[in-house]
């Protein structure tokens, strides 16, 4: 599932790029024809500009967010905007990928723990282990390692059962926490490539300047609206993984409880039953 999503994600990442590089010569060959038009119709639109003062723009309040996105997006640079939409494709995809894992996991662990306890009290111990074999999740794997030590010969006092329990808890522990380094380094790396953005819209404005030995605001306004809007982009990014992050997080600890509760009740269960050495 980890590779199916990882390629899914670089697919994805791709044609977001030659999509937006498309759209963006698309955008440039449509201004060039609408130029044209507009110099060989000069006189029509003369014409009509006396009737159409009045009238209210409507098309502006018209354009839809994803249009405005898009067009925003073209303005920051097709090229350079395509790395922070990378980061966000994935970002995305560990993001959902730990939020789907994290969800099969989950459990009712207290219905599961009644349940072996009742297999445990009866003495089918083979039986629990069947049990917890045919349940997922971290809770049910920390119980399979107790059963097995329980139904052992030479692993079944209550001291080897309970390291067992805490050994395998921190496995299961690092298996919950897997990929969500590669979510906080795409966090990171989302403003910082907006920053990067806003230096390299600065040293633009700063050629264009020396290019045209004038500091007027429309001389230094494309190098600071690329700057701008680089940073912007970043920073929406790093704010959707970060939500992404923290709901993680809370799964995370949640399934990290449920094993801390089911741990205790594994050891009592352990120690009332009668193949624990005591």
């Amino acid at each position: 599932m980890k590779k199916l999503f990882a390629i899914v994600a670089i697919v994805a990442a791709f044609t977001f790029g030659v999509t937006s590089a498309v759209m963006a010569q698309e955008d440039v060959a449509t201004e060039q024809v609408d130029t044209a038009a507009v110099d060989t119709a000069a006189v029509e639109e003369e014409a009509e500009a006396e009737t159409t003062e009045a009238a209210p723009v409507v098309e502006e309040e018209s354009e839809g967010i994803f249009k405005t996105l898009k067009t925003k997006y073209i303005e920051g640079g097709a090229g350079f905007m395509s790395l922070v939409a990378i980061a966000l494709v994935l970002g995305l995809a560990f993001c959902i990928e730990r939020v789907i894992y994290l969800s099969l996991a989950q459990i009712n662990t207290r219905k599961f723990t009644k349940d072996l306890a009742a297999k445990v009290a009866a003495g089918d111990v083979n039986g629990a282990i069947d049990f917890c074999k045919g349940t997922r999740g971290p809770v049910a794997q920390v119980s399979r390692k107790a059963m097995e030590c329980l139904a052992s010969t030479d692993r079944n006092d209550i001291g080897t059962i309970e390291s067992t329990i805490n050994m395998e808890a921190e496995v299961q522990g690092s298996y919950l926490e897997q990929n969500c380094s590669w979510i906080t380094l795409f966090i990171a790396m989302a403003p910082s490539l907006g920053f990067l953005g806003t230096v390299i819209g600065m040293v633009m404005a700063f050629d264009d300047i020396q290019r045209a030995g004038d500091i007027s605001p429309t001389v230094v306004a494309g190098g600071m609206k690329v700057a701008l809007i680089t940073t912007i982009f970043g920073i929406i990014v790093a704010l959707i993984l970060q939500v992404f992050y923290n709901y993680i997080l809370a799964k995370v600890e949640s399934l990290t409880s449920n094993m801390e509760e089911a741990a205790q009740e594994l050891l009592t269960m352990c120690v009332q039953s009668d193949k624990c050495k005591k």
